[in-house]
């Protein structure tokens, strides 16, 4: 370990104590067993290990020798075999099922590895000989510990031992006799160059030692208040000045002097527990690097108190530089202080951290300028979990316990958690018993105890980036390890993976907590880089030498998956190609499976470019594994993006073509020979043949045609195939061989047959649109080169020569061409020629009327051809012509829209069965968008009312539309234009609709004739939709409505009709008659049947019975509608007559199937009886009955069914009528009962005295004094209520309404202006005039008046009101309302049932709420 700043103040202090002139310690007294040499701290961690790793438990028995590399500091950074192995969060391995997938692993490097930071170590010595001293000589169970120099243990029975750096007892300071008057020691502390130790006692004593010969200096006992215990003793930087903490909360300075050669010690008092507890306090103490610093003549000083921090300073005078209130936590969380020098923005100044519960805060303090503290407010960091010790073990990060006893590494500037350890086996310490002052009697507050259960204050001490913990049996000491233990402690678990990724995030400098590494970035990363390939070796070897020999061979390879890409991806990070191709690579070799996988694994790293070079003999290996294994679209990705030298040519050439790989094949020709045309003749060479012969291709032709064209793209546009650029010094060389290799006419081994120009004109069969495409692409380019101009024209003379004329290419593929060559026309730097004679030939050929076939490819392609300028090549009247007689009527309208006849494009649309149905929007967009004149518009417009009925007839609804918009004037020129009544009848039903959307103003001019002429229209052609337009119109008049449906006997209509003008007589007789014409077509059909009845009758006759149903219900509820308003003779006006049609249609029954029919009537006889008796006395229905011929002879069986009913609605009626006035009555006696019982409940007032005056109740005895008493609990004489206005205007001195002034004034404690609902609230709910008891018996007939005369008043509503909020919901009264107005509804007679003179209603109550 390298010797850090405080190393060098620690080595002089050792040097001015002979630790060798200590008096010798009597092991007899001691009964410590004699060795021939003390045990080395080396000699005893060899001996036991605590929690040891499984992985390196075959480690324990091997010994290292320990050199002793500070005399002052614990070192334990040479012990690691027999130190506790502790993993990080990070440190386990991934279970993620995607990592395991072939030639998917990759290498994270976002996944962050900590590795094992602390070294975990147990001070057997130490350890050791605690035990024995509490075992052997009743030392006592360990208290507390303090590490400086030395290493002091305080026991319970009052002794302090002192131990040096090698664990071997040096000193064994007080004896159990001042143990006994004393205490346990609660609390040590040595001084920054050890040569003094204080001891606080439980008891409240507080002793000084010399440790260098172990004498005691000073025994202090009225440093502070008897019956205390000290929790904290603290030296400071000046050796004389020292402060204590007591377990009353509070705070003293000790001052030590010498005069004369007689020691003594001033207190002074810093902070009074009476004013807060303190329970932590911590002194700032530099290291010797900073002795300098000005903040140190401040001597600050750190106090924690139950709710608060404070920091102030004893130098030169008391000051309070700084308070800091905690934040709402746990009232057991412990507070903590711990103070560290931190470099910040190049300064170096001192960072207090403190916490109570699960935040930590941090306070920068630094001295102005001005000579003033200035306390600056860090970012805090946030845990989840209850901190009970918090150390720093070195400027960047802190060790934090928690109160589960679990061990927390964090970073600070990340805020990271970096490692977790478990001290449970630790048993740590706790200082309760010293919190609690057990040892003085107890007398501590309840706060100081509860924050006491889980105080570890001196249990914990860190010294010099070493911390060390005290148990109940043992001292533990922990240590950041350095850089190279932390990998090697991942080495030794097999953790390699994991080991690398550290060792690589120290390489990049964003590991945490790193101790070691020394100088510059350069330096750093080549002792790291050295380091990680010592891993890489032995992770090959490693996974050679575990490699499964037998098994499945997916299970090899996925071994080797797991290790290669790792090797892989770091020998690249780390630039060492030459590494894995070399010595990593001969050894994987030995390995069939490592090998394959390794060569596979390359393909991601050459992919990405992260590999761009291979040697000869792995390039070599990799085409032969690829191609043996089939994996060819691998090998093609890898060739293009290697460097070709050093590639063998010759073999890739071969293999690409007898497989296929046409990517990689061109990209060897043009890299590796600069050459760009061989690459082209062999594609030409396999896709020319078959094309020329009129073979259909193979989809492996269409990928090689397609490949072909984009790299001729490439190559005219300066782009090297597959990617990359073309060096810039052979662009145009390679462009103008590429132009001369497509001018060729004839291939290089050509035969007689050829046809000039193979190359193009193979191209152009092939796709002639996108070949075109890449010359238009190229065109762009042409500006100033004259070479390429001419090449230029040569191909479209070239092309021209080819296509027309040409039987072999379809019109789209000509207008192709004739659409490339008038986009080149129209650019304004054109420079190509073509005759003006070759675009009127195609022309000819496009708009050819003898040929039907291709017709819309044709006025496509041709379309296409104008719209990029092809116009200006024509004759315009010529063109119009041909497009008219070809039925082109897009050409038409094209050139219609460029002369604005817009008019003549509606021609256009109305003729092409393919666009018609778009007329309507076009119209619609020209009337509506701006840009055309008035004049146009109206053209259009004429043109439209001219073509209506074609229009209407392709669709009347968007017709309809199209009239609302902008024909709202026209609409009866447009009607008198429709002969056809059918076809009005749709439009004006698609008109008349409503419609959301409308424009502004958009109203039909005389929209009542339209409404009426549609209603005509209904009546014939749709009667079923005429009810449903009269009731969403409100259009028509109701007399030439009726009129209209009474021309086309439409009885439902006219009946409504009647019934909304108020002729209710009208409408019934309407309806009536229907009913009539109903049972006479069923009668009729009844009698007309024979013997012979068929399927085909019976569906008639139910059909005739179902419209009989509808009809008789119409007419019901028409009559149930119809009654509300009528008297009781206007009600049988209409009811008996119907009642009288129902019962004179059963007498017509006959035939076969007239049961079946009578019984039909009958039910419907009892639905109109039923519907009448809610409206029609029964007597009256029973008469009405009798005196029909039907009921009025024969038996009463007849009626026996009928007169039940009307009894059974009669037994019906009266329970219910019952029921509903016991219900009444219930709730009207619990209403009135609550009322009285709220009314004369007592009062309990809040006090014996008026609220206003603040007196007795009872001022005198002999006077009789009215007092008011409050339902909120105010009492009040009445003299003093009248003095304050709190009564109310009411004529009647007792009936007045008094309130509560408290309650309802401003002026009492509620303060504000009194609402209406506060009165109610504030009033009582019984106002009790009250008089003082005495013998005057004028006053006591005065009050029995008062409370005689006490009658229902506002109080009594205001109760009432309070009731009903209580109670909320559907009353019974409500309820029973409910059930009425149900019963008023078409009514219904039972049918007779056994036993009915037994019914009862059965109505459930509602539930009462109690009190």
């Amino acid at each position: 370990m390298s010797q850090s700043p405080d190393t060098h103040s620690l080595l002089s202090a050792s040097s001015q104590l002979n630790l060798m002139e200590v008096d010798s310690i009597d092991d007899k007294e001691f009964d410590i067993p004699q060795v021939d040499t003390p045990p080395t701290l080396e000699s005893i961690l060899n001996e036991q290990q605590v929690e040891p790793a499984p992985e390196v438990a075959e480690l324990e028995d091997e010994e290292e020798p320990f050199v002793l590399e500070d005399t002052c500091i614990l070192n334990t950074d040479n012990v690691d075999a027999h130190s506790c192995e502790t993993s990080s969060l990070a440190s386990s391995d991934s279970g993620d099922p995607t990592y395991l997938k072939r030639k998917k692993k990759t290498v994270d490097m976002n996944v962050t590895v900590h590795g094992c930071i602390l070294r975990h170590s147990l001070l057997k010595g130490i350890s050791a000989q605690i035990v024995s001293a509490a075992d052997k000589v009743d030392a006592g169970l360990p208290t507390a510990i303090t590490v400086s120099g030395v290493i002091a243990v305080g026991t319970s029975h009052g002794l302090a031992l002192v131990f040096d750096t090698n664990q071997a007892l040096r000193l064994c300071l007080g004896t159990k006799t001042t143990g006994a008057e004393f205490g346990a020691v609660s609390a040590l502390s040595i001084n920054h160059d050890c040569s003094r130790l204080l001891c606080g006692f439980a008891k409240g004593q507080i002793t000084m030692w010399d440790l260098a010969n172990g004498k005691l200096l000073r025994t202090i006992t009225d440093a502070h208040p008897p019956g205390t215990a000290i929790l904290h003793v603290k030296f400071t930087d000046d050796p004389t000045l020292a402060v204590c903490n007591d377990s009353g909360g509070s705070v003293f300075e000790l001052a030590f002097r010498r005069v004369m050669g007689m020691r003594s010690c001033d207190s002074r008092c810093l902070f009074s527990g009476s004013k807060g507890e303190v329970c932590c306090i911590e002194p700032l103490r530099s290291p010797p690097d900073f002795r300098e610093h000005p903040i140190t003549h401040y001597s600050l000083l750190a106090m924690a108190s139950l709710t608060k921090i404070l920091v102030i300073g004893l130098k030169p005078s008391l000051k309070v530089w700084m308070t800091f209130p905690y934040n709402k936590s746990d009232p057991t969380s412990v507070p903590q202080l711990a103070w560290q020098f931190v470099p910040v923005q190049k300064m170096v100044n001192p960072v207090l951290a403190f916490c109570k519960g699960d935040t930590v805060h941090f306070l920068l303090v630094k001295k102005e300028e001005s000579g003033t503290i200035h306390v600056i407010k860090q970012r805090q960091l946030q845990l989840s979990c209850d901190i009970i010790s918090l150390s720093w073990i070195n400027s960047r990060t802190l060790v934090l316990v928690d109160s589960h006893e679990k061990l927390h590494v964090v970073d600070r500037p990340s805020q990271e958690i970096l490692e977790t350890l478990d001290l449970e086996q630790v048993q740590l310490v706790y200082n309760s018993r010293h919190f609690k002052s057990l040892a003085t009697g107890g007398n501590v507050s309840q706060a100081l105890a509860l924050v006491g259960e889980k105080a570890c204050y001196q249990s914990v001490s860190s010294y010099a980036g070493q911390i060390v913990y005290l148990g109940t049996k043992s001292a533990h000491i922990m240590t950041l390890r350095n850089w190279r233990e932390r990998i090697d402690c991942l080495m030794k678990q097999e953790h390699f993976v994991e080991a690398l990724s550290l060792a690589w995030s120290f390489h990049e400098g964003t590991a945490k907590a790193v101790v070691g590494l020394y100088g510059d970035s350069l330096k750093r990363k080549a002792a790291v880089s050295d380091k990680m390939v010592e891993i890489l070796f032995q992770f090959a070897e490693h996974a050679l030498k575990k490699c499964p020999e037998q098994g499945k061979i997916q299970v090899m390879e996925q071994h080797f998956q797991d290790v290669v890409p790792v090797l892989v991806d770091y020998c690249l990070l780390l630039q060492r190609a030459d590494l894995l191709f070399t010595q990593l690579y001969s050894r994987l070799v030995e390995n069939t499976v490592a090998k394959g996988v390794f060569l596979e694994s390359l393909e991601s790293y050459i992919v990405a470019d992260r590999l761009g070079h291979l040697t000869p003999a792995i390039m070599r290996d990799l085409l032969d594994h690829y191609h043996g294994n089939g994996m060819m679209d691998s090998l093609e990705r890898c060739i293009v993006h290697l460097d070709v030298t050093s590639l063998d040519i010759q073999q890739v050439v071969r293999v690409c073509w007898e497989n296929q790989l046409y990517d990689a094949m061109i990209y060897v020709f043009n890299s590796g020979m600069n050459d760009y045309v061989t690459p082209m003749e062999k594609l030409f060479a396999v896709i020319g043949p078959t094309l020329k012969e009129g073979r259909s291709l193979t989809d492996e032709n269409v990928v090689m045609g397609n490949k072909l064209l984009v790299y001729i793209s490439c190559c005219l546009a300066g782009r090297a195939y597959p990617l990359g650029d073309i060096p810039e010094d052979l662009v145009v060389q390679v462009k103008n061989q590429v132009f001369e290799f497509l001018i060729r006419l004839h291939s290089a081994d050509s035969s007689e047959e050829e046809e000039v120009f193979p190359f193009i004109r193979t191209l152009l069969h092939f796709d002639t649109r996108e070949f075109l495409n890449v010359l238009a692409m190229t065109f762009e380019d042409f500006k100033n080169d004259k070479q390429a101009l001419e090449y230029q024209q040569r191909i479209v003379d070239i092309l021209l020569k080819i296509m027309v004329d040409n039987p072999d290419f379809t019109p789209s593929q000509v207008g192709g061409l004739f659409t490339f060559l008038a986009r080149q026309l129209a650019k304004p730097d054109n420079t190509l020629f073509v005759n003006r004679k070759l675009f009127d030939q195609v022309l000819e050929f496009l708009c050819c009327p003898d040929d039907d076939s291709r017709h819309t490819e044709r006025q496509q392609v041709l379309l296409e051809l104008l719209q990029v300028g092809g116009v200006v090549q024509f004759n315009e009247e010529r063109l119009l012509i041909l497009a008219e007689k070809a039925k082109f009527y897009q050409i038409c309208e094209f050139l219609y829209e460029k002369n604005h006849r817009y008019d003549m494009i509606i021609d256009c649309y109305l003729k092409d069965p393919l666009r018609k149905w778009e007329i309507f929007n076009y119209i619609h967009n020209l009337l509506s968008m701006p840009g055309y004149s008035d004049e146009e518009k109206q053209t259009v417009k004429s043109k439209v009312l001219k073509h209506i009925q074609d229009l209407v007839t392709l669709d009347p609804s968007k017709s309809a539309d199209l009239v609302l918009f902008h024909f709202a004037e026209e609409v009866q020129q447009i009607i008198s234009e429709l002969k056809d009544d059918q076809l009005l009848f749709r439009f004006l039903s698609c008109l008349l609709e409503p419609r959301e959307g409308l424009p502004s103003g958009a109203i039909l001019p005389l929209e009542g004739d339209l409404h009426e002429l549609l209603l005509d229209l209904l009546c014939r052609f749709a009667p079923d939709q005429l009810l449903s337009f009269l009731h969403t119109s409100q259009h028509y008049r109701l007399e030439e409505a009726i009129q209209i449906t009474e021309k086309h006997r439409c009885n439902d209509a006219t009946a409504y009709l009647l019934e909304k003008k108020g002729d209710v007589q009208g409408a019934f007789a309407v309806l009536l008659e229907t009913l009539k014409e109903k049972l006479c077509v069923l009668t009729a059909e009844r009698d007309g049947g024979g013997e012979e009845q068929d399927a085909d009758g019976a569906r008639i006759t139910e059909s005739a019975l179902m419209k009989l149903k509808e009809s008789v219900n119409d007419i019901t509820v028409f009559c149930h509608r119809s009654c509300q308003g009528l008297n009781q003779q206007q009600r049988e006006v209409l009811w008996f007559p119907l009642l009288d049609t129902m019962m004179a249609s059963q007498k017509q029954v006959k035939g076969l199937d007239a049961k079946h029919t009578s019984e039909v009537l009958k039910e419907l006889t009892m639905k109109v009886l039923n519907a009448m008796s809610s409206f029609i006395p029964l007597p009256a229905i029973i008469q009405q009955i009798l005196q029909d011929p039907v009921y009025g002879k024969g038996k009463l069986a007849e009626i026996q069914g009928l007169i039940l009913g009307m009894l059974d609605t009669f037994n019906y009626e009266q329970t219910l009528l019952e029921t509903t006035t016991n219900l009444l009555n219930h709730d009207l006696h619990w209403s009135l009962a609550h009322l009285r019982a709220a009314v004369t409940r007592g009062l309990h007032p809040r006090q014996d005295c008026c609220n206003i005056c603040l007196q007795q109740y009872k001022r005198r005895q002999d006077s009789a004094e009215e007092i008011i008493v409050f339902s909120c609990g105010h009492l009040y004489h009445l003299q003093c209520l009248q003095q304050k206005d709190c009564v109310g205007g009411f004529a009647s001195e007792l009936q007045r309404q008094w309130r509560c002034y408290k309650c309802s004034s401003s002026h009492g404690g509620r303060g504000g202006s009194s609402t209406e609902a506060k009165r109610c609230r504030s009033t009582s709910l019984a106002q009790t005039h009250v008089t003082s008891v005495h013998n005057d018996t004028a006053a006591v007939a005065h009050r029995k008046k008062v409370f005689a005369e006490a009658t229902l008043d506002l109080q009594q509503e205001q109760s009432w009101d309070q009731i009903r909020c209580l109670y909320r919901g559907p009353s019974r009264l409500s309820i029973l309302s409910e059930v009425s107005h149900c019963h008023e509804k078409p009514g219904f007679l039972f049918s007779a049932q056994p036993a009915a003179e037994s019914f009862q209603l059965k109505l459930s109550p509602p539930p009462l709420v109690e009190e």
